[in-house]
């Protein structure tokens, strides 16, 4: 079997033992990258303590969290039931085996259940656009790559004002 084979992996909502394993994670998930400054942990450290993770699930291969990702509320008030989907941190010998893919999906078909009304995110679009996503820079938060900028809406309707994202993503924590 090759070391980059799909992985089964079990996803469940993170339990307070898992916190320092999810920032070790996503420290070493986002380390080299040119796109990070690093501040992914406390960003997510952030919207936990400002309880605005509106979901954080973790993936789960023989006890050990090889995957997690976040969601929490955007703004502003007219946008009530959107959602932004990140930090999303993989481990790196596990990248490219699909757990990404299952972590996404999972917290996607949470937040359906849920009723919300959308998602957005900052990313690649060769990546997202297989869950739906679609660029929509014209509605991208300030400070944000817009060409980047990407929406989900699960009722059909786009959001037609600038999106917000929670104040620990601007300051990092």
């Amino acid at each position: 079997m090759s070391d980059r084979a799909r992985v089964a992996v079990l996803i469940r909502p993170e339990s307070p033992a898992d916190l320092a394993a999810i920032r070790s994670l996503t420290t070493r998930a986002f380390a080299g990258l040119s796109f990070s400054d690093g501040t992914e942990p406390r960003v997510i450290d952030s919207l936990r303590e400002a309880k605005a993770l509106a979901l954080s699930l973790v993936a789960v291969v023989d006890e050990q969290i090889v995957g997690h990702i976040a969601f929490s509320k955007v703004g502003p008030n007219v946008l009530r039931g959107w959602f932004a989907l990140g930090p999303i941190s993989v481990e790196p010998s596990f990248q490219r085996r699909g757990v990404g893919k299952q972590l996404v999906e999972a917290g996607l078909q949470d937040l359906r259940a849920r009723g919300a009304k959308g998602c957005v995110l900052v990313g690649d679009h060769r990546y997202y656009h297989r869950f739906g996503f679609s660029p929509a820079p014209s509605v991208a938060p300030p400070g944000y790559p817009a060409e980047h900028f990407h929406v989900l809406p699960f009722d059909a309707s786009l959001p037609l004002v600038q999106v917000a994202f929670h104040a620990a993503f601007s300051t990092g924590g």
